[in-house]
């Protein structure tokens, strides 16, 4: 269904069209009767409240039903709370980091009052922040107590004034990235086809080439190697044998002396071990003259 144009160049009356209608077919003005068709129909057109399947609507008919949601208009829509607020807050030039929040919760009550009478669901967000913005509302209306005077208060438009800056700042970024052309809905790829030969080509291969093939094989060999660990069975009693052997053939032995360095570490370690476990069984003594003098170990000494 189209609406009339109402933007012809010439428009004649039908009182004119009947009566050059009656002329015609009297004789006495010389019509033909397909421009009286033509002027019949350009009436009609101008006449009509609607075009139905190309046809024109003169009169609307007895039966016609228009739901009352068809005629709803939405000129603004809102992602939500957040997004009302921040087009509230630039539509009248506030200043966002000092709300008037007498006027912002003012014009934000009459919005959720006509989404309420429509839509109950999409209206629970919205009383949500309604309920948010009346609490700071009230909180800035009560008076301050001296101390809370002393002791600098947070502004209790802090969070919300964080919150609508995060969200203008995602939302703005939200914009550049959907300017950013994509595929499917700003460019198509295209698909060229193209026939390649049958006769396979192969590459040169070179002996610099051949070469380097080599080399990396060899790194590669290099860094896969095994190491074995043997293990070896050390008696910590048989070294503690082997101390008290050693001290019964002289008085006094330095403590660097009792070790075989060319044992390797194992050997030194358990060695260690076992002139320990001597000394807490109190079959060894060591001794010191005095700081920084060498250390040496004898047999503990034992009454007869």
């Amino acid at each position: 269904m189209t609406l009339p144009d109402q933007t012809l160049e010439q428009q004649v009356p039908a009182a004119d069209l009947d009566a050059a209608a009656g002329l015609a077919a009297s004789g006495e003005l010389a019509v033909s009767p397909e421009a009286v068709a033509e002027a019949a129909a350009v009436t009609n057109e101008v006449a009509a409240l609607a075009r139905l399947y190309g046809e024109p609507l003169l009169k609307l008919p007895n039966d016609l039903y228009i739901p009352p949601d068809a005629l709803e208009i939405f000129l603004d829509a809102f992602e939500g709370p957040l997004d009302l607020l921040l087009y509230l807050i630039r539509k009248q030039n506030f200043n966002i980091l000092d709300i008037p929040m007498a006027q912002l919760t003012l014009q934000y009550l009459k919005y959720v009052d006509q989404i309420r009478l429509s839509n109950l669901e999409l209206a629970a967000e919205y009383l949500l922040m309604a309920a948010m913005l009346i609490e700071i509302k009230s909180r800035m209306l009560l008076p301050q107590r001296q101390t809370e005077l002393d002791a600098e208060m947070d502004d209790p438009r802090a969070e919300l004034v964080r919150r609508l800056l995060e969200y203008e700042q995602i939302k703005l970024a939200a914009y550049d990235l959907n300017a950013v052309p994509q595929v499917g809905r700003d460019f198509i790829r295209t698909q060229i086809f193209i026939e390649q030969s049958l006769v396979t080509s192969w590459p040169d291969v070179t002996p610099v080439d051949l070469q380097q093939a080599w080399l990396d094989v060899m790194k590669r060999a290099k860094l896969v190697q095994h190491h074995k660990i043997s293990r070896e069975e050390l008696s910590v009693r048989e070294h503690m044998t082997g101390i008290l052997r050693r001290l019964q053939s002289s008085r006094f032995v330095e403590f660097a002396d009792l070790f075989d360095i060319a044992g390797g570490v194992p050997v030194v370690v358990v060695n260690f071990v076992a002139l320990l476990e001597l000394a807490k069984e109190t079959l060894v003594e060591i001794t010191q003259a005095e700081p920084f003098a060498p250390i040496y170990v004898r047999l503990a000494y034992s009454p007869a």
